[in-house]
């Protein structure tokens, strides 16, 4: 994928969706480095996503994940693996749009079994998981409906699948480097 030039993937989407899985696999195939904003801020603060829930609430973390998302914007040959709200600022899209931005679409039904016994995401800490879940992707997808590319995971898919459809995606997008753009 020379075409690319270095430009940055960012890999956006619900929890469960997959980016960090997809993410690394990504990175491999294009010979990039691979950071997981989620990752980093809890390097960063030293603590757990929960604790940082617990303690600051969901506006400092918020506030660290631009923090993150900003640094990591600078770097150059990264897919990064964002949280699933980094979507909802307008300033992270300011970041986002530096490089390609790749939506994994996962229905709601495949997030749920994927989470439904993890006890570590402090926004499906309370109520019904499934509810929960259709609710965040109700607020969230017009803003995933952002993103330079779009693919959807099907049920039983593999990781690996779905990275290489990704790629292939993402070349649909790129502008080849000869020749001028006639439209």
């Amino acid at each position: 994928m020379d075409g690319l030039r270095g430009v940055n993937i960012y890999l956006v989407g619900m929890m469960g969706a997959g980016k960090t899985t997809v993410g690394r696999i990504l990175a491999r195939k294009l010979k990039y480095r691979f950071f997981d904003t989620d990752e980093l801020i809890v390097r960063v603060a030293n603590q757990s996503i929960a604790e940082i829930f617990d303690r600051e609430g969901e506006e400092a973390f918020r506030e660290l994940e631009t923090k993150v998302l900003g640094e990591l914007s600078a770097y150059k040959n990264s897919v990064v693996a964002t949280g699933g709200g980094i979507v909802t600022r307008s300033m992270n899209w300011g970041y986002l749009h530096y490089g390609v931005v790749v939506w994994l679409d996962v229905p709601v039904d495949q997030l749920y079994e994927r989470l439904r016994s993890d006890t570590t995401r402090p926004l499906l800490r309370e109520g019904e998981i499934k509810s929960k879940l259709q609710s965040l992707v109700n607020q969230r997808e017009r803003f995933y409906t952002q993103a330079d590319v779009r693919v959807c995971a099907g049920m039983g898919e593999r990781a690996e699948e779905v990275a290489t459809r990704a790629i292939e995606e993402i070349q649909k997008v790129i502008k080849p480097e000869t020749g001028p753009d006639l439209n």
